[in-house]
């Protein structure tokens, strides 16, 4: 008689989860162990070049980089994991003795999606929490060659901010909020698309609900004149924090600071749909998790004594590479701008989920 519930029985599904997990905690413990050893080769010439760095530098590069490792090998090691775990249990007849119980691929392959959603749920929160803070560390300890890394400024350089259909540049921002101080300003005042007016100053401050300009001039490009005005008031709608935005990386922002980078992003002018395909990442990248099970499920069924057990473990991790492609190809296209945000972060996620479902319909018959 068939078993009808969605799990097999609470024994057999421990028994799987179980399994599953510690062999994919110990290829993800290999794995991240032979590339950091294979990284820290390729990097300690360069932390240990600069004077005063030693021991503790290479120690501080380990402990940077090894959740940012953690964190992109995840998915390979579950999909790895999950084929040695079903690989292992087709070998020793398990899932014939299951089969022969009533129980379905899907309940032979439930134990583990409900194992890849925890999985997906602790590497969602470890990327917020920990992720996010050493790629920034590390980001910036890079961009001085691994030397001290100097405090912040606050000063940004040639920044360009749209309002409706002008275009702003500022030289120099320093400041933030009402003590925001913009040096060299220039503003391209257009209607349709075609310049109207030229607006420079040497500086201006946010004066209220509007902006207080210095030693402005005017130009008409229709009249090809030109006025200079000592205090000039305008962009009575513009943010002063339009202008003291950073650049804006997903891979060092939580969920939250990169939804409100984005917002002002948009509010200023700037494109934001890498930004977008990045924050919608950060769900899809997790969850792809639970994609594994179900590609790596081929190497479940079939007989282990026909001598293609082999075949089907190649064929499972075939398509679970092809998954990491497809979705590394997206980003980029959603990078370039080719793809929409929410195609580029779950088009992958959606064909692999049916592709998985399609390959474990196919093997249940």
């Amino acid at each position: 008689m068939m078993n009808v519930n969605f799990f097999p029985s609470k024994r057999i599904a421990l028994y799987m989860a179980r399994t599953f997990i510690l062999r994919s905690l110990a290829v993800l413990a290999a794995l991240v162990l032979v590339l950091m050893t294979l990284d820290l080769l390729g990097e300690s010439g360069k932390i240990l070049r600069q004077p005063g760095n030693g021991d503790a530098q290479l120690w501080q590069y380990v402990s940077l980089r090894i959740p940012m490792l953690i964190a992109r090998f995840l998915p390979f090691s579950v999909l790895l994991g999950t084929l040695i775990t079903l690989a292992t249990l087709n070998q020793n007849s398990e899932i014939v003795s299951m089969k022969a119980a009533g129980i379905s691929a899907h309940q032979i392959i439930a134990p583990l999606v409900l194992a890849s959603f925890l999985v997906a749920a602790i590497s969602f929160a470890f990327n917020e929490r920990v992720v996010t803070r050493a790629s920034a560390t590390l980001n910036a300890w890079e961009a001085v060659d691994y030397g001290p890394v100097p405090p912040s400024t606050g000063v940004s350089s040639n920044v360009w901010v749209r309002h409706g259909d002008n275009l702003i540049l500022a030289r120099q921002v320093s400041g933030s909020g009402p003590n925001t101080l913009l040096r060299g300003l220039t503003v391209y005042h257009r209607t349709d698309g075609i310049l109207t007016h030229l607006v420079t100053a040497e500086s201006a401050r946010p004066a209220g609900d509007a902006w207080h300009l210095r030693n402005a001039e005017i130009f008409d490009v229709a009249k090809n004149q030109t006025r200079k005005v000592a205090l000039l008031r305008g962009g009575e709608t513009i943010d002063p924090n339009q202008f003291t935005l950073a650049k804006v990386s997903p891979d060092e922002q939580d969920f939250a600071t990169l939804q409100r980078s984005i917002r002002d992003l948009k509010q200023s002018g700037r494109p934001t749909g890498a930004l977008e395909a990045g924050l919608y990442h950060k769900i899809s990248g997790p969850l792809s998790a639970i994609l594994m099970p179900l590609l790596a499920a081929v190497a479940a069924f079939g007989l282990a004594r026909s001598g293609q057990l082999f075949v089907r473990a190649v064929i499972g991790m075939a398509l679970g590479f092809a998954y990491f492609v497809a979705d590394n190809f997206a980003l980029a296209m959603g990078n370039f701008g080719a793809y929409p945000p929410l195609l580029a972060a779950w088009g992958p996620f959606a064909l692999f989920l049916l592709i998985g479902e399609t390959v474990l319909i196919r093997t249940e018959e």
